[in-house]
């Protein structure tokens, strides 16, 4: 029989539903909502929802279950899940597991019966908020002690709850071909690409290497010295979680390497680029989480359906003269994506590499490759 279970928001809204997973143990982070028909398994084992509790909009969660495949690290990231229902069979070839088994292995809490339609109202009009998914109900000031407790997402520099504590290769698996093939713009040659981990996703690191990339994976605290001395032919920076503004010890690392090597951020990786050129960045109401977020190209008109996944954004107004706004998110006209005038650097606030999600912005994978192949075929020239 199901434990029943409350969720506590700041706002003072205790919902009341029951408990699946790891059902002895509470759940405390930023309520937030996503709006993706599927791909559940990778949002919750995606390091940018670190500290947040995901609601999802789709009514029936984990038809699918869960199967080491589709896991973009190595654990499950966020703190909890709300569903309006969970479902108890996995109807699946490669489920290996269903939800609840998954989140009871990795100690996660969720809970369903909740009517998640209000619950993303609430969220879309009074904006994300701290809350806590518990089986223990206390009375409406101990719940909001407990709400209180809970890190506020404003200020918080999470990049060392996800980043790697040192260095190494990334190596595709044998199967991991099977599942996400190359892309026909891939090149013939090899490029070395120094990934900064701040929470970073797997299949960034499946894009680049099937576009043609060897990856070296560096902790997020590495520095200018150590990237060069591997001698990359460019930089990436990864997703990751938390406020990018916290995250100062990056910026000057950034602007150094920007000017030396081809440079690529996504989300994450997009807001430090900006932020070390001068920009500044603000918290969302409610963010950005789904698989059909419309944004267009400003250098053609061309719409491309995105997957993405933030709670900040970069300020349109605060922006260098020397950056330029490459992307526009269509729905609320944010900025989604910048280009250097003068320096091999670009960055968006979607995630191209999807996983869930669209594929339409693959292609600025190669854009990246080609920026390292110019570089190379000028550094030879000389």
């Amino acid at each position: 029989m199901q434990r029943t279970a409350w969720l506590a928001l700041e706002n003072g809204v205790v919902l009341e539903g029951r408990a699946f997973g790891a059902t002895d143990t509470d759940g405390g982070g930023e309520v937030v909502f996503n709006t993706a028909m599927s791909g559940y398994q990778e949002v919750l084992t995606d390091p940018s929802y670190r500290g947040q509790i995901v609601t999802f909009t789709c009514p029936h969660i984990g038809n699918v279950g869960v199967n080491h495949f589709d896991e973009e690290s190595g654990r499950i990231q966020v703190s909890g899940i709300v569903v309006r229902e969970c479902a108890k069979t996995a109807s699946n070839w490669r489920s290996e597991q269903t939800l609840d088994e998954y989140l009871k292995r990795h100690g996660v809490i969720g809970i369903e019966g909740i009517d998640t339609r209000r619950l993303t109202r609430i969220l879309r009009s009074e904006g994300a908020m701290r809350g806590v998914i518990t089986t223990k109900r206390g009375d409406e000031q101990e719940m909001m002690q407990r709400v209180q407790a809970v890190r506020d997402m404003n200020g918080l520099d999470l990049t060392g709850e996800v980043s790697v504590d040192k260095a190494y290769t990334f190596v595709l698996g044998d199967d991991e071909p099977l599942l996400c093939e190359a892309p026909p713009h891939s090149s013939e040659e090899i490029f070395r690409v120094a990934a900064f981990d701040f929470g970073i996703k797997r299949n960034i690191l499946r894009r680049l290497t099937l576009s043609g990339c060897e990856v070296r994976v560096f902790p997020a605290r590495s520095s200018v010295e150590e990237i060069m001395a591997w001698q990359p032919d460019g930089v990436f920076l990864s997703n990751g979680p938390g406020d990018p503004a916290a995250v100062t010890y990056a910026f000057p690392v950034v602007r150094r390497l920007a000017e030396e090597l081809p440079m690529f951020g996504i989300c994450l990786g997009h807001q430090l680029i900006a932020l070390a050129f001068g920009a500044e960045t603000y918290k969302l109401k409610f963010g950005h989480r789904g698989l059909n977020h419309p944004v267009r190209r400003e250098q053609n008109g061309v719409i491309e359906i995105t997957s993405q996944n933030h709670g900040f954004s970069v300020d349109h107004k605060s922006l260098p003269a020397e950056l330029e706004l490459t992307h526009m998110n269509i729905n609320d006209h944010t900025v989604a994506g910048l280009q250097h005038r003068d320096l091999a650097l670009m960055c968006v606030q979607y995630h191209p590499e999807a996983a869930p999600g669209t594929h339409d912005s693959d292609y600025l994978f190669a854009h990246f490759c080609q920026a390292m192949a110019a570089r190379r075929a000028s550094a030879a020239a000389v």
